[in-house]
């Protein structure tokens, strides 16, 4: 009674989110797409009397869509769920959008999409037959539906049993016989369609399966594509993608609807360097998320990223000097869709002989940021740091390692927050495998006199100049601007890249760390910076278990040295969302 409650209390609650949703339409759940009127309206009022929110719309293919919604996109992502779950819809039913539907058929004389109506009368439609299959009636015999099952080619045999296993009903091996598993696979296809459960499909049966395993790649209008200068044919999903350019190594494809998907294809000249190269280079990309099994082999890659909403799948394979490959880019939530058109990309990639032109795009917009037209990732904050022993602990300000779901050193060695002090404004990093720093901070025993002369060692533009740069001062005070013990004021112009960094004293001993420019509640002159005395860097240190290594008395050291020890303590932290 508990779960018959749930079911309807859920499915009234998304009944009228569709509602709601009509204001602005645009996300549905696709369960079925036929491709006469007739087998559509037969198929929506079924689903209608156990469904709510059951729609019917024209494709632009020509065929019919059964659809459910519309929804926010969250709603109709429960929607798909649940239904999968509770086998009410097709396994490979899938997220759809109203850019792709016309007029509407179902309810009869709706119109909600402002689309215009399918215009009844409904006449049955011939069946197109098979082929290399002899045409039979509609209403074969078990018998006649065994004949005509016998014309059948191995490779038609697999493809029944994969539409099969696609819808559900087959978890078995595809080899095209037809034994006890698969005749049992058939009845229950039937039965669950409405036919009599003979385990034998007729004609036309065999046909309407099919259709509905090709039903995903049919909404998104997979087609071949040859590319003579970049020397590949593919299969393409040019129904929701278009070509937009070249820029070498890349053909790349944009979006044309709102489903937000998109291509490359690879070619260039090369050889195993270049391969692990364009490896590397993929795996920095915004449209490649870090989350995803990736492998490199001798003469071939793979990598697939999950995040952001996205879900990319790369692969590349050298052959005779030749790197030849592909990315698909398409929506998390979809990927039932997705792996039918990943399928039959994988399938149908052909190189031919020719290589895109290195030269390919040359004229393009050029940014560090780029890379042959493709926006490298970038972290969400970058500010500057130092090491605090000889493990590679790092000491940084708090705001580099706030609500970051991934904190790195140069994009790729990993840190983890081992403690902070929000307050003060200072953060702890412990590397995830022990470095060995070129130099580590020695912090100065004496307190800093006002009017002495600092330096900060920062990367003052985030990164841009590949490199820390020295900026010289004075001290202020020895105290906060309120007074406060634990932090100091000097008399520097710091650049934002610049916290974090340690401050110097004329000897070369750490005497602070700079913070960043309070944001709320003041403005501060250009001038004006603050930072934490070395004194609450120790106990912050001493917190995550780490002991400061303390200077000892020296002598005032040269300019070109001070930069000598500064370069090889201070680091650039990056957070990444």
């Amino acid at each position: 009674m508990t779960r018959i409650f749930t079911a309807i209390l859920f499915l009234f609650l998304i009944g009228a989110r569709a509602v709601f949703a009509q204001q602005d339409a645009g996300v549905w759940v696709q369960v079925e797409a036929q491709p006469s009127l007739r087998e559509a309206q037969e198929r929506a009022r079924a689903y209608a009397g156990t469904l709510p929110d059951v729609n019917g719309f024209r494709l632009n293919s020509g065929w019919y869509a059964i659809v459910i919604g519309p929804y926010l996109r969250t709603d109709a992502e429960q929607v798909l769920s649940v239904y999968r779950a509770e086998g009410q819809i097709p396994a490979d039913s899938y997220i759809a959008f109203s850019s792709a539907l016309g007029q509407q058929f179902w309810p009869v004389g709706e119109n909600i999409l402002d689309r215009g109506v399918v215009t009844p009368p409904v006449e049955p439609q011939p069946e197109q037959p098979v082929v290399g299959v002899t045409p039979q009636a509609s209403d074969e015999t078990r018998s006649q539906a065994l004949q005509s099952e016998r014309l059948l080619s191995t490779q038609e045999r697999m493809n029944l049993q994969t539409a099969l296993q696609a819808a559900g009903f087959y978890n078995s091996t595809i080899d095209g016989a037809f034994g006890q598993g698969t005749r049992r696979s058939m009845g229950d296809w039937q039965r669950f369609n409405g036919f009599e459960a003979t385990g034998v499909l007729t004609t036309a049966q065999r046909k309407a399966l099919i259709d509905d395993f090709n039903a995903p790649l049919l909404s998104v209008g997979m087609e071949r594509y040859s590319d003579p200068q970049a020397g590949i044919d593919v299969d393409l999903p040019l129904g929701v993608i278009a070509f937009d350019r070249y820029e070498a190594p890349f053909v790349h494809f944009k979006s044309t609807t709102d489903l937000v998907a998109k291509a490359l294809l690879i070619s260039q000249k090369g050889d195993k360097a270049t391969l692990r190269a364009l490896y590397e280079v993929l795996q920095s990309l915004e449209i490649v998320p870090l989350d995803g099994p990736r492998q490199l082999r001798g003469d071939s890659f793979t990598l697939e990223g999950r995040g952001n909403g996205i879900v990319t799948y790369s692969e590349a394979r050298l052959d005779d000097g030749q790197i030849k490959g592909f990315a698909l880019v398409w929506p998390e939530g979809d990927d039932a869709r997705r792996a039918r058109v990943l399928a039959a990309m994988k399938t149908g990639f052909t190189a031919t002989g020719t290589v895109l032109d290195a030269a390919a795009g040359a004229n393009a917009e050029q940014r560090i940021d780029l890379v042959s037209g493709l926006q490298v990732r970038t972290p969400r904050l970058s500010r500057s740091g130092f090491f605090a022993d000889t493990s590679g602990t790092v000491l940084t300000v708090f705001e580099a390692a706030d609500s970051c779901t991934r904190i790195t050193l140069d994009d790729d060695q990993e840190f983890q927050l081992a403690s902070s002090d929000a307050d003060l404004g200072v953060a702890v990093l412990r590397p995830s495998r022990n470095l060995v720093p070129v130099n580590v901070a020695e912090f100065s025993a004496d307190a800093p006199r006002i009017q002495s002369e600092i330096a900060v060692s920062g990367f003052s533009y985030e990164g841009a100049l590949g490199a820390p740069t020295l900026t010289f001062g004075q001290i202020a005070d020895v105290r906060g601007l309120n007074g406060e013990d634990g932090v100091k004021r000097l008399a520097l112009a710091a650049q934002p890249g610049d916290a974090g960094g340690p401050v110097f004293d004329g000897n070369g001993q750490v005497v602070g760390m700079l913070l960043p420019t309070p944001t709320e509640g003041r403005t501060l002159p250009a001038s004006v910076s603050l930072a934490a005395t070395a004194n609450s860097l120790n106990e912050v240190l001493n917190k995550a278990g780490v002991s400061g290594q303390s200077g000892q008395p020296t002598a005032q050291i040269s300019p070109n040295e001070l930069s000598r020890r500064a370069t090889g303590m201070t680091v650039l932290v990056h957070c990444w969302d």
